[in-house]
């Protein structure tokens, strides 16, 4: 089933007021000194905060009147046999950065975004410890809101005399990015954590965030339209869009860029 976007924007309301329902439950963990931390089979950590936050966000989703299909990093497994049968569902972080949580450095975000076909065209990434939530909506542009206040449009514009910034993960260096700044000229680092990476290039805080190394679509499709529809885009290293509901729904490497021209495939 297609979504108009004039259904987007109607839906968009809802989805923040979700994922502040889910930052709610994720901060009372947060406040409390027992995170209830495991290993995942992948050897990825899991706390009390993702499981209160997957529980809330698949419930709600559920119940919506448009009715998708709903896959969380928390889900149990589902094959590509069912999933290629999707034509528009939810794809749910609901707690992106769970390192970062468990540092305590509050650069950890919940992701929500609405995928129809390939493409993400309905995101929202909040992030509760900072107090703000980013959000976009196909055809309705980039929005970053600060708790108690009204919300701001956004944009990766370039200002030309700003000095080359780019963003670097916290908890996920490389040598491969290291090689990387090294081949660019006069670069800022920004380290920033989470889905929140993306969202610092569709504010225009950074022209670039390269990404060397393994995420899956949960973690990149609500920022993914974010940035979209800030202006910017992101890519795979031949420069073609990240697609989502792939048989293997790791990520290829990819780079997020605002709108400022520069030759990172030169770089690479």
């Amino acid at each position: 089933m297609a979504v108009s976007d004039e259904q987007l924007a109607d839906l968009l309301p809802e989805i923040v007021a979700l994922a502040g329902r889910a930052d709610k439950a994720i901060m009372e963990v947060y406040a409390g000194d027992d995170f209830g931390e495991t290993a995942k089979a992948d050897n990825t950590p899991l706390t009390k905060a993702d499981l209160a936050s997957h529980r809330i966000i698949t419930e709600a989703l559920g119940q919506l009147t448009l009715a998708f299909p709903v896959l969380s990093e928390e889900s149990p497994a589902m094959s590509y046999e069912t999933r290629r049968t999707w034509t528009t569902y939810w794809l749910v972080d609901p707690l992106d950065g769970t390192k970062e949580f468990l540092k305590r450095n509050d650069e950890f975000t919940v992701n929500i975004a609405l995928i129809e076909g390939p493409t993400p065209v309905l995101g929202v990434v909040s992030a509760p410890a900072l107090g703000v939530t980013y959000y976009a909506a196909r055809g309705h542009g980039s929005f970053k809101q600060l708790d108690g206040q009204d919300p701001a449009r956004i944009s990766a514009e370039d200002r030309p005399d700003d000095p080359l910034r780019m963003v670097v993960s916290r908890s996920h260096g490389s040598e491969e990015l290291e090689a990387f700044l090294k081949k660019t000229s006069s670069v800022e680092s920004v380290p920033t954590g989470s889905s929140l990476k993306f969202c610092v290039v569709a504010e225009g805080a950074a022209h670039l965030y390269p990404r060397f190394g393994p995420t899956n679509e949960w973690d990149t499709a609500a920022a993914h339209c974010v940035v979209t529809e800030a202006g910017g885009t992101v890519t795979n290293f031949q420069g073609d869009p990240l697609v989502y509901n792939k048989p293997d729904l790791l990520n290829p490497y990819f780079m997020v860029s605002g709108k400022r021209k520069l030759p990172w495939r030169e770089w690479l």
